[in-house]
């Protein structure tokens, strides 16, 4: 029994990887929320803006096979309940968004964040249909290969060709996409540019939560003004050392961690 969650594993992550983070949530009145709570509190994350609610707190179970890949059913219970309202944004700040609450929410989360002139990341997993007029307001969006066919589906883009798809995106709706690909590395498809990032040279032992940990220290690189290039290096970092241990939080790594190794991430221009 391990603490998880997306929003929660991502808060974790960009924490221990320097950032300062305000976590906005939903919980039951049970012991799963207090263990929910255990790592970022150890961490150091603000949770003022964690509302406890009538259900009880969310909850999956994991089946993880013998290389390390997993499937994951999931019993939403109170993030069902959570709202826009509680999440705490200014200008300058960087707002991250996943798909583990209604989508009425995380629209409504979008449209704070841009009224309040804060940079707004979006990392569609689990993949619901997000709105057009939503996307065009995304300064970033995360996706892994599933979510990237499903997005070409969703817009008519066609799915052969991850690239093309994500370039497509790009360019339809003025972002910079960010296509995680696993064991495979990463790519970026900015106004100016296109990356791709390769990965650390290890066994993984657990999958859970190694994306959680890409887009927590990738957003933390980019608290930092990092580049796009080093900010791909920090997420490819952190990703790799996260499938050493198990469960989604045990293997997120801490800045000092993550900086010891992005130079063994080799970086390509495409």
């Amino acid at each position: 029994m391990l603490p998880g969650g997306k929003g929660a594993n991502q808060a974790l992550a960009a924490a221990r990887a320097g950032g300062e983070v305000c976590f906005s949530a939903s919980i039951g009145d049970d012991d799963f929320g207090q263990r929910a709570l255990s790592n970022l509190a150890e961490a150091g994350v603000d949770l003022s803006a964690v509302a406890r609610r009538s259900r009880p707190t969310a909850c999956a179970t994991i089946s993880v096979d013998g290389d390390g890949e997993n499937q994951i059913v999931v019993s939403s219970g109170a993030n069902l309940e959570t709202t826009a309202a509680q999440l705490k944004a200014a200008p300058g700040d960087l707002v991250l968004q996943q798909m583990e609450i209604p989508l009425s929410e995380i629209c409504a989360g979008v449209d704070l964040a841009q009224q309040q002139g804060a940079q707004i990341i979006l990392n569609a997993a689990p993949f619901h249909p997000i709105p057009p007029a939503i996307l065009a307001k995304l300064d970033i969006l995360i996706v892994n290969e599933v979510e990237a066919r499903m997005l070409a589906d969703d817009l008519g883009l066609g799915a052969s060709d991850l690239s093309k798809v994500c370039a497509a995106a790009q360019r339809r709706f003025a972002m910079t996409v960010i296509l995680t690909l696993g064991a495979n590395g990463a790519m970026a498809f900015a106004p100016d540019q296109t990356l791709r990032a390769g990965t650390l040279s290890l066994q993984a032992l657990d999958t859970v939560g190694a994306g959680d940990a890409f887009v927590g220290a990738f957003v933390a690189a980019m608290a930092n003004d990092a580049s796009l290039a080093d900010c791909l290096r920090w997420g490819s970092v952190a990703g790799g050392l996260a499938c050493l241990k198990p469960g989604a939080q045990d293997g997120v790594p801490d800045r000092a961690a993550i900086e010891a190794r992005q130079d063994e991430i080799s970086i390509s221009g495409l």
